[in-house]
């Protein structure tokens, strides 16, 4: 029988209460806990902070747009083999030397129970959520060129991300549990820079957070900053010695925290129309601080 286990959070995660049941309720029911948010929120983290908790090892399977399912699975190495055939001085009819296991594979196969990472689902084709639905119920799957079946050994806690970039078909999330990880608030973002910053200076931390969520709030921006953008930029303010009566007066180093041409000529837009000058002509020249 599996160890019950429970997910508390670590201290250099901030987890919010529902985001934490989500969590248990999927190890609990043996389902996939799939993720969603806008980037910058720390979907990718928590597989990192639930890993540490529950001192599991952590797999991770990086989606892109050519994924296949077959590919967490095993790779079967023909190309190796026929090398190997014609100049190799090992014995080819032993095919299994040739099977290289994914990282669900590697999932199912470990001795131990571990973490699953299925990072960016939604990079991949349509039909990559549903190649995977037989695999993540039964927990095993079969390699015809061996005839060997893999089956887990221990049920690993599996964690899926999805930017939402495409809408997952139904019968993939039927069998999933779903949290959606809204854009941290003021209290909650301070909250997590001081994980990172603990001794920042708590007025430069509140002017910082009032442009920053202004920052936000500009209608037009393509990439809105997130959360490591944020805490990229408080570094640059605290190593830049910023004083912070100056961060009310215009926002320094801009190009910490906004990443597109066009979003530079919508804020300087909005900064003129805030009365920032010197920021507005700072970024109209291209400096972005």
């Amino acid at each position: 029988m599996t160890k019950q286990i429970t997910y508390k959070g670590t201290e250099d995660y901030i987890v919010s209460p529902d985001l934490r049941n989500s969590v248990n309720i999927s190890v609990a029911l043996s389902r996939p806990l799939l993720i969603k948010g806008e980037p910058g929120t720390g979907k990718t983290v928590l597989a990192e902070s639930i890993a540490r908790s529950l001192d599991l090892n952590l797999l991770i399977w990086n989606i892109k747009s050519t994924t296949k399912a077959q590919d967490g699975l095993y790779v079967y190495d023909t190309v190796q083999r026929l090398y190997d055939s014609q100049f190799g001085e090992r014995d080819v009819s032993d095919i299994k030397q040739y099977i290289k296991l994914g990282k669900l594979g590697e999932a199912f196969a470990s001795p131990e129970r571990v973490i699953l990472l299925i990072d960016e689902i939604d990079k991949a084709d349509l039909e990559f959520p549903n190649d995977l639905l037989w695999e993540l119920d039964v927990m095993s799957f079969y390699i015809p060129e061996t005839g060997e079946t893999i089956a887990a050994k221990h049920r690993p806690v599996v964690i899926i991300t999805s930017n939402a970039e495409k809408e997952l078909p139904d019968a993939f999330l039927r069998r999933c549990i779903f949290h959606y990880i809204d854009f941290p608030d003021q209290t909650m973002m301070a909250d997590i820079v001081h994980v990172h910053y603990p001794d920042l200076e708590e007025n430069l931390l509140t002017e910082a957070l009032k442009a920053f969520y202004w920052l936000r709030s500009i209608n037009g921006l393509q990439k809105k900053p997130s959360t490591s953008e944020l805490l990229d930029w408080v570094q640059a303010l605290t190593v830049g010695g910023i004083a912070p009566d100056r961060i009310s007066r215009e926002i320094p180093f801009l190009g910490a925290l906004l990443k597109k041409n066009q979003d530079f000529a919508v804020t300087l837009r909005q900064l003129h129309s805030r009365g920032s000058k010197e920021q507005a002509r700072s970024v109209n020249r291209g400096y972005g601080w």
